[in-house]
């Protein structure tokens, strides 16, 4: 009896895809090894022992009470079915192992199961089986007895099989409704000509509909494979492990030894690219399936896991490809990369869902051009390790159960039936370098490795053939200058770096005609591809580092920011420099971004957020002919005819040095820092250091716009052009007022009291002096919104209907007529200063948003934002505010926005000044119901000539 106690590690393993093992593990004489992590990522207690018949025994001892997990991988799948016709047994004897034994026949052991809550299942891969059960720990010696009995004594009737074959029938064609399975399938039976990989574990179609009278040779296959020395038993949890492996040999060690070993066929060398197409009635959509034929299960050799960190490299969600693909372009609408668990070669597959026809070829061209990269570059060294940081402790974080531990170690144990295996595979992926991925990519991914699947609706797709070689990809496939911009230099120790990119322009600049070309520009640099890499390899590249680059547009700002750890920002710095100073400019990087800002103000903004759809006609309104005009994302029919040159023409004239500022902060490189503000030196230099913004329109009279859509309740903002910005003398005391009577989502503030606490009408009501857009979704405002001209903007939340809108807009204009008029008393005053006072450093608590405000700072020219509120409140008296309120409020001239299911009723109340009584069903104080009736009819006083209906759909247009 051979047996060993070593010491490794459940607290973190690398989750790369397809891990699995096939080298005979040594035996040892019985040894005890303390549990040390060192360099291995397996670093637990475990009893690892092999019984004289063969079968390996592994029992991990948790802190995790009471519950136990058993797994009993058997080293069966289809891989192992070698005779002809005879596809799909492994997978079908998953099904027959739940019919029990003589012992245990099916409902007896059944009910026993069911009776001590045991979750009993089983799965069947290419390689392996594995049944696990999950189960209280009092029942480990009785579900051992039963599962050893079965193992040992599967009985069933030639019926029993014959029905359980109709079930397996019938589970093929299921799951052959499914479009991955079909494309797998389809995949394997083209790039396998000789290898049992060429079908799949459920078998060839013809095979299952034999089965039924393949009783005899069932029992064949069962008594090969159904040996100990082809079966694992994993068990982890609230355990003595001693006492349960001798619960273990009580039932198992009298197991007989077989002697049976498949014969598996060798599959030649591929000669030559292929391509199938499939034909699938009714699909919606089309599909696309690239497949490169891969590595066998060699842990120790680089092969395997080189090509699990390309797949996560170059084709995952955050791979470059996958942002091109789907988030920028949107030709996709699904993609993902799957590289089997296999103990021989087999395939690694890049799945991708296309609406259109054409766009199969565009896409199989784009994953071609990646491969293609992958050949040629040399991936940056901090986003590689990122990646293996990020399996690795990824990995780690799903391991936070007995049970998922031993589903972990039942995918290893097949293979090698040594857990070991686990940090052999973490050592070699670990010792991966740039260099050896660059020299895997060119061995594998070769034109006649390639097999590629289309499956339609179709039956066959257009033009797909004329495919560009590989080889050709990848045969098509540094002067410092003085700096003109301004650097904000706040690095420090913090391991997070942060930079913003600031530039004073904006949605201000976009030229007449053009509106909307800021943002689109902007989304190019932060949301498209460089010139060497596209958008979907550098978001692939920035996921293992966990890396972020993204923009945020304005009327005078457009901030591209970013943060990565200190390890990485080489990396990173890498991948972004080159979007701002070589942006790629892709058409289809440009078609992907315009749909998504149109479909953002289409679908974001004007069908389902009337609250922000106000806000904005609000803004749009009070600055008609102004620059401040347009919404930040442009109108509709200008970005529409918007061409890839305007956006060129916008980034050569706009992100100039002169306007740039640039933020630091974080443990930046020193090298690396200066590499940075070299490298931005080459950007123009540019003569215009802001924008030159004229005063707003002047308002007279009060005016309303109603917005008709389809809406069960009705959003109300009002508000007035005020002189008063960020550096204005009396702007703390005006931001003070603006706490007191609306701070946003705040239930102190006294419009939020009067409308939601005390009537329950709405969910808030806020007031602003400066732009807060988002605000539904976020409870402090963003930095860089810095702007030259503000309102005074009242936010009522929406009401229930138009009679109570009329309400709660008569309760906000009551209480602000009010407040011009009364002031504030000495005790709100206070204990609103005592607020402020407390609160803003919570508006600057995180080390982006303290940048990001430090650079307002300087748009501004004021102090540090904290110690400017803080001195400013401090040398405030009552006098000062109450001043500030009569000389920045005012009520004859006002713009209020209606967004509303019912214009028409709607904009009758306003021109007849109808009553909106207001009802409850509570009772309510007196002096409430007294106010209520002065408030239902409180004139707003809009002329009937200043009142404006419009639809929806004409907004933004």
């Amino acid at each position: 009896m051979k047996f060993k106690l070593l010491a490794t590690s459940l607290a973190v393993s690398l989750a790369l895809a397809g891990c699995a093992a096939t080298s005979q593990s040594t035996q040892q004489a019985p040894t005890s090894v303390e549990a040390q992590a060192n360099n291995k990522v397996f670093a637990q207690d475990y009893v690892l022992e092999e019984l004289d018949n063969g079968l390996r025994v592994m029992v991990v001892k948790t802190d995790y009470p009471d519950v136990v997990s058993l797994q009993i991988p058997v080293s069966v799948g289809s891989r192992n079915e070698v005779e002809p016709g005879r596809t799909g047994f492994a997978h079908f004897f998953e099904h027959m192992m739940f019919k029990g034994s003589e012992k245990f026949p099916q409902d007896v052991y059944a009910d026993i199961l069911k009776n001590s809550g045991v979750d009993n299942r089983a799965y069947t891969t290419n390689d392996y089986t594995n049944y696990h059960l999950n189960f209280s720990k009092e029942h480990l010696d009785k579900v051992l007895e039963i599962k050893a009995d079965i193992f040992q004594n599967l009985s069933y009737s030639e019926s029993q099989f014959r029905t359980e074959a109709l079930t397996v029938k019938g589970e093929y064609l299921k799951n052959n409704a499914s479009p991955i399975r079909k494309l797998l399938s389809a995949v394997r039976k083209e790039a396998f000509d000789k290898h049992t990989y060429k079908h799949t574990t459920m078998g060839f179609f013809e095979d299952i509909e034999a089965m039924p009278d393949q009783m005899e040779y069932g029992q064949i296959f069962f008594e090969r494979f159904y040996k100990p020395e082809y079966v694992s038993i994993v068990i982890v949890g609230d355990v003595d492990p001693q006492k349960t492996m001798e619960m273990v040999k009580k039932h198992w060690g009298g197991w007989q030894r077989g002697n049976y070993v498949a014969d598996i066929p060798v599959e030649p060398k591929q000669q030559q690219a292929r391509y199938v197409h499939e034909h699938y009635d009714g699909l919606p959509g089309h599909w696309l399936l690239v497949s490169y034929k891969g590595a066998a299960w060699e842990p120790e050799k680089k092969d395997r896991a080189a090509l699990d960190l390309i797949s996560q490299l170059y084709f995952s969600e955050n791979s470059e490809l996958y942002q091109e693909l789907v988030v920028d372009k949107q030709i996709a609408s699904q993609m993902f990369t799957y590289n089997a668990e296999t103990k021989d070669p087999s395939l690694l597959h890049v799945f991708v869902k296309v609406n259109e026809e054409s766009d199969l070829a565009v896409v199989r061209d784009a994953i071609n051009r990646t491969y293609a990269t992958a050949r040629t570059e040399l991936v940056d060294s901090d986003k590689l390790a990122a990646l293996k940081s990020n399996l690795k402790y990824s990995f780690a974080n799903d391991l936070d159960s007995s049970q998922a531990i031993a589903s972990m170690l039942a995918q290893y144990m097949h293979f090698e039936r040594d857990p070991e295996v686990i940090n052999t595979l973490y050592a070699t992926s670990d010792s991966v370098t740039a260099e050896d991925i660059r020299d895997v990519a060119n061995r594998y991914f070769v034109d006649s490795g390639r097999t590629t699947v289309t499956m339609s609706d179709l039956p066959e797709v257009a033009g797909f053939d004329k495919e560009v070689a590989l080889d050709e990809l990848v045969a098509e496939l540094s002067e410092p200058k003085q700096r003109h911009f301004s650097v904000l230099d706040n690095t420090n120790a913090s391991p997070l770096v942060d930079v913003n990119l600031l530039f004073y322009t904006g949605a201000a600049a976009d030229p007449q005609g053009k509106k909307g070309v800021a943002a689109l520009t902007a989304a190019m640099i932060a949301n498209g591809g460089s010139q060497s890499k596209s958008y979907k390899e550098i978001q692939k590249a920035l996921y293992p580092i966990a890396g972020s680059f993204d923009y945020q547009i304005d009327k005078e700002m457009l901030s591209l920011r970013g943060r990565v750890h200190k390890d990485n920002a080489a990396q990173w710095y890498a991948l972004v420099s080159e979007q701002l100073l070589n942006p790629g400019f892709r058409e289809d990087d440009f078609k992907r971004l315009k749909k998504e800002l149109i479909d953002n103000i289409k679908a974001g903004l004007k069908a389902s957020n009337d609250e922000e759809l106000g806000k904005e006609v609000l803004y749009h309104k009070l600055y008609q002919g102004h620059p401040y005009e347009s919404y930040n994302l442009g109108d509709l029919s200008d970005l529409e005819a918007l061409t890839l040159d305007d956006v060129k023409a916008f980034y050569r004239s706009q992100l100039t040095q002169a306007k740039l500022n640039v933020g630091i902060t974080g443990a930046l490189d020193e090298q690396l820092k200066a590499r940075m503000l070299s490298d931005l030196a080459q950007l123009p230099k540019g003569e215009e250091a802001r924008l030159t913004i004229p005063d707003a329109p002047a308002l007279t009279g009060r005016h309303a716009t109603i917005i008709e859509k389809s809406a069960k309740s009705t959003a109300v903002s009002f508000g007035f052009p005020i002189d008063t910005i960020r550096s204005s003398k009396d702007w703390t005391a005006l931001w003070l007022v603006r706490s007191y009577f609306g701070e946003h989502r705040n239930s102190n503030a006294y419009l939020f009291q009067r409308i939601r606490q005390v009537r329950g009408m709405n969910y808030g009501d806020y007031a602003y002096i400066e732009y807060f857009p988002r605000g539904m979704f976020q409870t402090k405002p963003d930095a860089n919104l810095g702007r030259s001209e503000q309102i005074f903007q009242v936010w009522l939340r929406p009401l229930r209907s138009n009679n109570d809108a009329h309400f709660a807009t008569r309760v906000a204009q009551f209480e602000l007529d009010k407040l011009i008029k009364e002031g504030m008393t000495e005790g709100d005053f206070e204990a609103t200063r005592n607020f402020l006072s407390n609160f803003v450093p919570q508006m600057v608590a995180s080390q982006d948003r303290q940048l990001g405000y430090a650079l307002d700072s300087q748009f501004y020219n004021t102090d540090e934002f904290v110690t400017y509120v803080r001195d400013q409140l401090a040398s405030l008296s009552v006098e000062d505010v109450n001043r500030v309120i009569r000389e920045n409020l005012q009520s004859d001239n006002i713009h209020y926005v209606f967004v509303t299911g019912d214009a028409a009723d709607m904009k009758a109340r306003l021109v007849n000044q109808t009553e909106s009584p207001m009802h409850y069903n509570a009772e309510k104080p007196q002096a409430l119901i007294d106010e209520d009736k002065q408030i239902a009819n409180y004139k707003l006083a809009i002329p009937a000539a200043n009142i404006e209906v419009m639809n929806a759909a004409a907004v933004f247009k």
